[in-house]
């Protein structure tokens, strides 16, 4: 299957340089470019990409506030491209909705891995920048709702969740639990319908937020 994607960011040369490291790739196709916000918005409407690479700075209409718009109507999964000095945008941009982050600087075969993650449903979970907004959360007063939320969970549900707090896949998961993969996607696909969780980073902010990811093992 072919993956769609929208490249938005402001700066030409940028969109350029993502567009000739997608399109080398067979099952990618750029469906479109958006030099800000709300084209971004119009745009992923319009085409119906899977993905969505977003710059956070851009005029007439932000990062943030597009990925808003596009999680508010469903839309496609929306990777957030960054700097390290947009440290205190990322957690905003998690609770907007964005499905990770993948530097602006990253090596092409990281954006084409970043791609294919969050085209399959999962999230960004390895990357340093994550690992940095993850601890920004940790930070934060815990939420009542979030508490509540896990608080639905099972004993291994909640062990599963601890383990995504920890950045681990579903294939390392299983290996830490001793039990199968497809044992572990069920129990991820359970926790995302009960927090309720649009994706793996969700769950995860609700995970520090809760406390969760604190507790002893």
């Amino acid at each position: 299957m072919t993956i769609g994607v929208l490249v938005a960011d402001d700066q030409e040369m940028v969109r350029a340089g993502f567009r000739m490291i997608l399109s080398s790739e067979p099952d990618f196709e750029v469906v479109g470019e958006a030099k800000d916000g709300r084209e971004a918005v119009t745009a992923a409407k319009r085409d119906r990409p899977d993905v969505v690479l977003m710059d956070i700075r851009m005029p007439v209409m932000d990062g943030l506030a597009a990925t808003r718009e596009i999680a508010r109507i469903d839309g496609p999964a929306v990777v957030i491209l960054t700097t390290f000095d947009d440290d205190e945008y990322l957690y905003e941009a998690l609770a907007a909705g964005a499905s990770g982050f993948l530097l602006k600087d990253a090596p092409a075969e990281e954006l084409v891995r970043a791609v294919r993650v969050v085209a399959s449903g999962e999230a960004l979970l390895a990357p340093a920048v994550t690992r940095r907004v993850i601890d920004k959360v940790g930070e934060r007063a815990a939420s009542s709702t979030d508490v509540t939320a896990v608080g639905r969970l099972s004993d291994r549900e909640r062990e599963v969740l601890r383990l995504m707090a920890d950045g681990l896949s579903n294939a390392e998961i299983a290996q830490a639990l001793i039990v199968g993969e497809a044992t572990v996607k069920t129990h991820v696909a359970r926790i995302l319908q009960k927090l309720p969780a649009r994706d793996r980073v969700q769950a995860v902010i609700t995970a520090f937020r809760s406390g969760l990811a604190y507790e002893s093992r």
